[in-house]
């Protein structure tokens, strides 16, 4: 590719690159000497599991791959115990250090579903941040200043209303600028709402002497609601470690104007490929075809084939498996106060205990007479029911 096809393909899908002209400026210099660029993303292990919307810089990541780079996919198994404001005013709590080490095993995992295992440094913050001593860490904090680490938009924004900010969340930006330094990284990748923290990374590595990194934003992708951010906490996400066909039927109940964006974040057609797609397509044929190469890419193009097939056989025409196994209504899931939804899998079969019973009910896997179950306990429909949990079906008889 030339330059211009090399930035053209890397800002699909982007929010913003600060700045752009420097992003060229290394490109060609990279074209030059052979040298590829350092590119970083940084993940805190706060939850086992990656969800559509991490995968958004993943694919983006993947694209600074193809073009020759080296992407550095950082774990902030340090950051982690040191813990993070959130975007709903709360402190993020620290982590074990064991749980921390059992979340990054598992995106160890997740992430080469997407990166080129070959391209990719998988890489600790912890070796550089947790030998820093009481000298090095506060040299680091006199290179920036309150003030600016105010203009933090939720910083600013608890200051004002009285909301106590710890010591220790101030550190934060400057341990992940310092993990620039470490890395020497030429680009740092992350979602809109981290944009404050990658520019603080442009100044740290000036400060110590380093050509300060592009930053490249990507969007934050809206969860099933069409109006949160994608979240494991607002149930409103896809699992990417998630059975082909709770992935399919997920994508499914997206909106159809939020499919044109999942189509421009998730899959690499281009702009005028997804333009001439909404013009020619229907609506639910493109939605299929979304769903199945959305599948394809976490599992296989099989699987995608059989998940859209069980889709179109239970949900669009309604039908149910012939063979499907009956048991009885389990002992105390019907009560006054209503039926216990985790109660009743675990006890005919659909769940080995109540609590993988309840991880099943909150990731939206379970229907029952054809309706999604959100709560823990749900109004009786009353009669026989015909539950499904994943891929797995029952008829309960009352």
């Amino acid at each position: 590719m030339t330059i211009d096809e090399q930035l053209s393909y890397l800002r699909k899908g982007m929010a913003e690159i600060i700045r752009e002209e420097e992003l060229r400026e290394r490109l060609v210099e990279s074209a030059k000497t052979g040298r590829p660029l350092r590119v970083k993303a940084g993940f805190d292990p706060t939850a086992p599991d990656l969800h559509l919307g991490h995968t958004v810089l993943l694919r983006k990541m993947k694209h600074f791959q193809d073009l020759g780079h080296t992407v550095i996919f950082l774990i902030g198994d340090a950051t982690g115990l040191i813990g993070d404001p959130t975007g709903r005013n709360l402190t993020r709590p620290p982590m074990t250090r064991e749980a921390i080490l059992e979340n990054a095993e598992t995106y160890k995992t997740q992430v080469f579903k997407i990166l080129d295992r070959e391209k990719t440094e998988i890489r600790f913050n912890s070796d550089w941040l947790i030998p820093m001593g009481y000298v090095e860490l506060v040299k680091l904090a006199s290179k920036y200043t309150v003030a600016r680490l105010l203009e933090r938009d939720d910083f600013s924004k608890r200051y004002k209303e009285g909301i106590p900010i710890s010591v220790h969340e101030l550190l934060y930006p400057l341990a992940q600028a310092y993990d620039s330094v470490a890395l020497e990284c030429d680009v740092e990748m992350g979602g809109t709402d981290q944009k404050f923290n990658l520019l603080v990374g442009r100044e740290i590595q000036r400060d110590y002497g380093q050509a300060p990194q592009i930053v490249a934003t990507t969007p934050l992708l809206e969860g099933l609601d069409g109006v949160n951010k994608m979240s494991k906490s607002l149930g409103n996400y896809i699992g990417i470690a998630e059975p082909p066909e709770v992935m399919f039927r997920k994508v499914m109940q997206i909106s159809d104007d939020l499919m044109w964006r999942y189509y421009e974040l998730l899959t690499d057609h281009s702009l005028a490929e997804i333009a001439a797609l909404r013009a020619q397509a229907h609506p639910m044929e493109a939605k299929i075809a979304l769903g199945k190469a959305i599948v394809a890419d976490f599992h296989s193009e099989e699987e995608a084939g059989r998940a859209a097939e069980v889709f179109n056989s239970v949900v669009r025409r309604g039908e149910v498996p012939a063979d499907m196994p009956e048991a009885p209504m389990t002992a105390g899931a019907a009560t006054a106060a209503g039926l216990r939804v985790a109660k009743l899998l675990a006890g005919v079969g659909l769940a080995e205990s109540v609590s993988e019973a309840t991880r099943k009910i909150d990731a939206g896997a379970v229907e029952i007479n054809g309706e999604r179950v959100r709560e823990l306990t749900i109004a009786d429909p009353g009669g026989a029911l015909v539950i499904r949990a994943g891929k797995n079906w029952r008829r309960v008889r009352p």
